[in-house]
């Protein structure tokens, strides 16, 4: 019953959605099981498409080619190519919800999200939704790698994307989720039991009083510092930034966490997506780095005209909230580890995220405070 009542949810919230929204979203109570493999999936993905696209209703099966793109660590991403008169006619994306996410992720926050920020031109057009996943069109284009996003050319690029997409305007509250969304992953994150002994006793040596401590901390340096609130992506890895280089168009993509948030924590988070899910944080923009993708980000077409000051805020609001962004992650990956039944070390994610924190935490709270100090005494 409670998964019928999600589904019901989220396809009422698309039908209110197409009211206001250009293109139909079109609802569909079917669902696929993520686990399934793919040729054990395709027929379910077929009478998904015939079920929310009437105008394949009554082709037959043999015009469908379905074929995975990617299997990251939280969704499922379905190419699905319909050929008629040995043509390709359409070409759309379905996404798979990865099990048990409505624990981590706010789909009717995302869902509102989605909505204005594609009607903006961002990403792929949203076609659909169903039970436990969407359909978007086809984004012809490739994902980057966390080595590509370091290159200057590619990083000036996204840097002046990522301005046009702090602009979106989505309507109602503006409150900045970071730290509402921080609490209830510690809440989450701080009363799980494992089944398996060996990760139970891991997660034990935990100390959630000092993770409470930290959070307080790193909260109360934050908010001195007023960044500016704008809709953050929220979520800037490689994996989610797109390209086209024969169209020289690049592409943000998948807006689950997507939110009005802090300029600072939006860009300290994609600096922290340098390392990967690897953690390689040798991989971390150095300053000259960042302040090029300041530059870029501040005045696009006047990049080298920004002055020293704007790039000192930028400098200490990312590696601030970059610390925030630590926490975050690693929160999350406790409760991935809990509920996730994708084959990827979430609870060795969480210490790896959290060392992290601990071991810059000095460094840049120390920038931050000395900031503060000197803007004081302007």
């Amino acid at each position: 019953m409670g998964a019928e009542v999600k589904i019901w949810n989220a396809v009422e919230v698309a039908q209110q959605a197409s009211k206001d929204y250009a293109s139909q979203i079109l609802p569909s109570h079917l669902t696929i099981d993520p686990s399934l493999s793919l040729p054990q999936m395709k027929p379910l993905v077929l009478k998904l498409c015939k079920d929310m696209f009437k105008a394949w209703s009554n082709l037959d099966d043999s015009c469908f080619d379905v074929e995975k793109i990617s299997g990251g660590i939280t969704n499922l991403l379905l190419k699905v190519s319909v050929k008629q008169e040995n043509c390709i006619d359409d070409i759309v994306t379905i996404r798979l919800y990865g099990p048990n996410t409505e624990y981590i992720i706010d789909r009717q926050r995302e869902l509102q999200a989605t909505k204005y920020i594609t009607a903006a031109g961002f990403g792929a057009k949203w076609l659909g939704i169903f039970g436990n996943g969407m359909v978007q069109s086809f984004i012809n284009a490739h994902t980057l790698t966390p080595s590509d996003m370091r290159e200057p050319k590619l990083a000036a690029k996204i840097a002046k994307q990522l301005k046009r997409f702090h602009h979106v305007e989505i309507p109602g509250s503006k409150e900045p989720q970071l730290w509402n969304d921080i609490w209830k992953f510690f809440e989450k994150a701080s009363d799980l039991e494992f089944d398996d002994s060996k990760k139970q006793k891991t997660y034990k040596t935990i100390s959630f009083r000092e993770v409470h401590d930290e959070i307080a901390e790193l909260k109360g340096l934050c908010d001195h510092l007023k960044s500016p609130v704008i809709l953050a992506h929220n979520d800037l890895l490689s994996g989610n930034i797109m390209i086209n280089h024969e169209e020289d168009k690049l592409y943000f993509i998948d807006y689950e966490y997507a939110s009005y948030n802090y300029r600072g924590y939006d860009i300290g988070n994609h600096f922290a997506e340098y390392a990967g899910f690897e953690c390689d944080y040798d991989l971390y923009p150095n300053m000259n780095e960042q302040y090029h993708f300041f530059r870029h980000y501040i005045q696009p077409d006047r990049p080298h005209e920004v002055s020293e000051k704007d790039l000192e805020t930028l400098y200490v609001e990312a590696n601030t909230y970059a610390l925030a962004s630590h926490l975050f992650w690693a929160l999350w990956g406790l409760i991935q580890a809990k509920m996730s039944p994708i084959d990827f070390d979430y609870l060795g994610y969480f210490f790896l995220r959290y060392d992290e924190y601990k071991r810059q935490k000095e460094k840049y709270l120390l920038l931050a405070r000395s900031y503060l100090s000197g803007c004081k005494n302007e």
